[in-house]
C-alpha cells in the first residue's frame, strides 16, 4: 500500500483535508433549494463509501509495504473492525446534528460552536491516545484556532439577528454534535496499527479503517437519518419515496460529490497521521471551520449586509486562524 513517511507531505495532505472538510457543504447548499438535507444525506453517505473503496483498491492495494486491502480486511480482529465501525456511527450522528443546528440557527451558532468544540476535544483525546508533537506548541495552536472560532461566531451573530430562543436551541444541538464529533476520530485511530510500514497483526491499515468507518456511516444512516425524516427537528417530515420521485440525476450526483469531497479529506487525514500524529492530523483538518467561513465571506457573500466593523472581526478571525495552524505544524518539528 502507499505510505506517507515525509512530514512535509503529511502536512500537505492535512491542508487538503482542511479544504475538503470545509468545502463539501457547498454541495448541500447547491442542492438545498430543491432537495431536503435528509435526502441529500443519503447520496452524501454513498459518496463517502465509494471514494473509500476506490482508494482501498488502488492506493491501499499497490506497493510492497504494509498489507493489501483484501488481505488486511481478512486478518483484522473483531475489536479493530468494531472500533472503526463505531467511529462512523458516532461521526454520522454528530454530523447530522450539526447540519440540523445550521438549519435551525444558521452558521452563527452551529458551525463555529460545533466544529470548534470538536477540534478542541479531538486534539486533546487524540494526543492522550498517541502523544506526538510538542504539547505546548500544539495546544497554543489549538487555543489560537479556538479564539478565531469565537471571533467567527461573534461576526456571524452580528449578521444573523437570530431570535434568542431559536439561537439557544441551535446552540444546544450544535454542542451535542460537537461533543460527538470530537471523539469519532479516536475510535478510528485506535482500530489502526501505529506503525503503517510494519502493520500489527489484527489491526487495520489506514485504507481499511476508512472503508469500515464509511460502512458505519452508511449503515447508521438507516437509523439516524430515518429518525430525522420521520421526526425532523425543523421543517416537514420527509418520505423515502421522495428520494426516487423528486430526485433528479443532477441532485443525486451533487450529493455523491459532497460525500466524495469529504471522504478525500478523511482518507488523507488518516494516511497523514502516520507521519504527523493523530492529534496534529485531526487538528489541522478541523481548521475546516475557517475554510467554510472563507466560502461564506468571499464566495457566497454572506456578509455583504453586515453591520459596520464586522470586516475587522473577520480579519482578526483569519489572523488567529493562520497563527493557530502555524503553531500546530511546528508542534511536530520542535
Amino acid at each position: 500500500m502507499v505510505i506517507v513517511e515525509s512530514y512535509l507531505i503529511a502536512i500537505v495532505l492535512c491542508f487538503i483535508t482542511m479544504l475538503c472538510w470545509g468545502s463539501w457543504a457547498n454541495t448541500q447548499k447547491l442542492a438545498s433549494k430543491e432537495w431536503k438535507f435528509q435526502l441529500f444525506y443519503w447520496d452524501y453517505s454513498i459518496g463517502v463509501l465509494l471514494l473509500a473503496l476506490f482508494f482501498a483498491f488502488t492506493l491501499g492495494s499497490f506497493g510492497s509495504e504494509g498489507r493489501h486491502f483484501i488481505e488486511d480486511l481478512f486478518q483484522a480482529d473483531s475489536n479493530a473492525l468494531l472500533s472503526a465501525f463505531l467511529g462512523g456511527v458516532i461521526f454520522n450522528l454528530a454530523n447530522i446534528l450539526i447540519v440540523v443546528a445550521i438549519d435551525i440557527a444558521g452558521m452563527a451558532v452551529a458551525f463555529p460552536v460545533g466544529i470548534g468544540l470538536a477540534l478542541v476535544l479531538g486534539v486533546i483525546t487524540n494526543y492522550i491516545g498517541a502523544p506526538v508533537g510538542n504539547p505546548y506548541l500544539l495546544f497554543a495552536g489549538v487555543a489560537a484556532v479556538t479564539i478565531a472560532i469565537l471571533v467567527d461566531a461573534i461576526a456571524y451573530r452580528r449578521l444573523s439577528g437570530s431570535k434568542e430562543s431559536k439561537a439557544r436551541n441551535g446552540l444546544l444541538i450544535a454542542l451535542a454534535g460537537g461533543i460527538l464529533m470530537g471523539f469519532f476520530y479516536r475510535f478510528v485511530a485506535s482500530s489502526m496499527s501505529v506503525d503503517f510500514v510494519t502493520l500489527e497483526v489484527g489491526k487495520l491499515s489506514p485504507y481499511t479503517a476508512v472503508v469500515i468507518f464509511s460502512l458505519g456511516l452508511l449503515v447508521s444512516n438507516f437509523v439516524w437519518n430515518t429518525i430525522l425524516m420521520v421526526k425532523p427537528l425543523s421543517g416537514e417530515p420527509v418520505k423515502y419515496s421522495d428520494y426516487i420521485n423528486k430526485g433528479s440525476l443532477k441532485l443525486h450526483l451533487i450529493g455523491i460529490l459532497g460525500g466524495v469531497i469529504w471522504s478525500i479529506g478523511m482518507s488523507f487525514s488518516i494516511i497523514a497521521s502516520g507521519a504527523a500524529g493523530f492529534a496534529i492530523s485531526y487538528g489541522l483538518g478541523q481548521g475546516a471551520t475557517m475554510v467554510a467561513a472563507f466560502w461564506g465571506v468571499f464566495i457566497w457573500k454572506e456578509f455583504k449586509d453586515a453591520p459596520k466593523g464586522t470586516n475587522k472581526l473577520l480579519g482578526l478571525m483569519f489572523s488567529f486562524f493562520i497563527v493557530g495552524l502555524t503553531l500546530i505544524i511546528l508542534a511536530r518539528i520542535y
